[in-house]
């Protein structure tokens, strides 16, 4: 399939870069409805290229969230509503109907209160090392707070290492990771974390009913499990799947598994959600 990186106006006022492969203008009944990736704070849409590479028989909808990547960097808007509300503006603009979505760590919380605020545009929802709730500050939560522009390459380094990592990721990935970290201005690291742990956690706030498929990893020091159990819980019939010998970057240490899983579990969709 082809694919292209379009730049995109939305009509909540901002402008983003978003890869696209396939035709999007494929109907719901021939099998095009996309999978739309959402990346995690601090990250881009290029987090998710191992992944796209192992599922070459999907149409991908993949964009950098506002102040990420290459995306505009507005002063405000950086609540986890307001980041809900420009994937509703994407979906506007790309004329999409629905889609499979899937977010890994907090784009996987931007998944959940989509979910919850326009369960129609969501036909499956995959969330990856993705929070119950972030509300409270993070250990971190202070350093990030005393950043300033421009933010160093040694921090943003150094910033990796808060994410414990089992597997071996490519030095050429950790690379490209670090370039999206030194992308965001010390104001957009801010705000976006607040963003997040001043939310009221989606599912305290209404109910998921999408067919959900929840993949966490068994050493992640961030995301607990008793909230991952939780979680499943509170989303009616969802699958919980526990990668062992696995931190928080799930996405980051096990691309392959994590695409094989979405295959399936998009098939299992459309072939009807039990």
């Amino acid at each position: 399939m082809e694919s292209e990186v379009r730049t995109v106006k939305l009509s909540t006022g901002i402008s983003v870069p978003c890869f696209v492969r396939g035709r999007l203008e494929q109907t719901v009944d021939d099998g095009g409805i996309p999978l739309l990736l959402l990346h995690a704070w601090g990250e881009s849409w290029r987090s998710f290229e191992r992944l796209i590479a192992s599922v070459p028989d999907l149409v991908i909808v993949a964009p950098d969230l506002r102040g990420h990547g290459r995306a505009d960097k507005p002063s405000g808007g950086y609540s986890l509503i307001e980041a809900a509300e420009d994937v509703v503006a994407l979906f506007d603009a790309l004329d999409l109907v629905r889609a499979h979505v899937l977010g890994s760590s907090s784009g996987g919380y931007v998944a959940q209160q989509l979910a919850v605020m326009h369960p129609a545009l969501v036909a499956s929802l995959t969330l990856v090392g993705s929070p119950l709730s972030l509300q409270g500050k993070p250990p971190f939560a202070a350093e990030v707070e005393s950043l300033a522009d421009p933010v160093s390459e040694e921090w943003v380094r150094e910033s990796l290492s808060w994410y414990r990592l089992l597997h071996t990721v490519p030095a050429s990935y950790i690379e490209d990771r670090v370039q999206d970290g030194l992308a965001m201005p010390a104001s957009v690291w801010k705000q976006s974390l607040r963003g997040y742990y001043e939310a009221v956690p989606p599912t305290e706030t209404g109910t998921i009913s999408a067919p959900t498929l929840i993949l966490w990893g068994a050493h992640d020091h961030l995301v607990p499990r008793h909230h991952q159990e939780t979680l499943a819980r509170r989303i009616p019939g969802s699958r919980l799947k526990i990668y062992e010998e696995t931190g928080h970057l799930v996405l980051w240490e096990c691309p392959e598994r994590v695409a094989a899983d979405v295959v399936g579990f998009v098939g299992d969709v459309r072939s009807g959600w039990p």
